[in-house]
């Protein structure tokens, strides 16, 4: 990792996968959907934790040494000479370590209003009727009201991704990071994509906002919920009315924390 690395994170549904098919047209950058990395962090981790008695013998410095060699390995031979950036939502609870070990790492976290997210996955749901979705353990046959009770809990696909940014968000570690709205990237693509290098300092490049494409349908097979990660070939933002029940809307209107600038206390850029 010659030429550093980056990180994207934040929210599902919120544009990640987007940023990175866009990001991947660049020829000096490495990036795309979550990678395997993420797993294999917290995985290593774990294992040189107190979990494991052998761990005795590991001292920080080792430790530190060892995840960095997770993500040296992974992305060794063929990327040496392109700029890392790599995307999972666990990133945003661990910006403190990631400092650590990348002192000149930044994060672009992806941000939406949170009832569009949840709106987003339940569409999702839907139009997948036959395939259960391995978001719910293959269960998604209860109501919308329980699917999204599952995803808001502290370690649901929305409740945890919700927590991590927000922890990262108030954190004095919050300079290291960005939030790219999903509102700004599909409407304004050109102005977002110019915020993203600015933060990274990376030199501008020019993207082709009409000629997106990312292959995930295997991916996307093998967790029972086609389109996923589907992204269409013109960056647009799609304007409809929400499945969500009134009460459903109401209940997470206001967890869209980001949007009030009296509550960015870390003076955080949101795009």
């Amino acid at each position: 990792m010659n030429q550093g690395i980056h990180f994207i994170s934040g929210l599902p549904r919120a544009g990640s996968t987007l940023l990175g098919a866009l990001l991947a047209q660049n020829p000096a950058l490495h990036a795309g959907m979550t990678s395997p990395v993420g797993s294999l962090y917290t995985a290593m981790r774990r294992e040189m934790s107190a979990t494991n008695e052998g761990a005795v013998w590991i001292d920080d410095a080792k430790r530190a040494a060892v995840l960095r060699g997770v993500f040296a390995c992974y992305y060794h031979a063929e990327l040496a000479n392109r700029t890392v950036i790599d995307t999972n939502r666990i990133w945003c609870a661990h910006l403190h370590s990631l400092a650590a070990l990348f002192p000149r790492a930044r994060v672009i976290a992806c941000v939406r209003h949170v009832p569009w997210v949840l709106d987003s996955i339940e569409s999702l749901i839907r139009r997948n009727v036959w395939q259960p979705s391995k978001i719910f353990d293959g269960d998604n046959q209860g109501t919308m009201w329980s699917r999204i009770d599952g995803l808001a809990s502290a370690t649901g696909l929305v409740g945890f991704a919700w927590n991590a940014l927000k922890q990262a968000y108030y954190s004095d570690e919050a300079g290291r990071m960005m939030l790219l709205t999903y509102e700004t990237l599909t409407t304004d693509p050109a102005r977002a994509m110019a915020e993203v290098y600015a933060f990274l300092g990376l030199p501008a490049f020019d993207h082709d906002f009409n000629n997106v494409t990312f292959d995930a349908t295997e991916f996307d097979a093998r967790l029972g919920t086609p389109g996923l990660h589907s992204v269409g070939p013109t960056v647009r933002r799609t304007d409809r009315q929400t499945i969500l029940t009134p009460d459903l809307w109401k209940r997470f209107e206001s967890d869209s924390f980001w949007a009030d600038p009296a509550l960015n206390l870390r003076d955080v850029r949101v795009v």
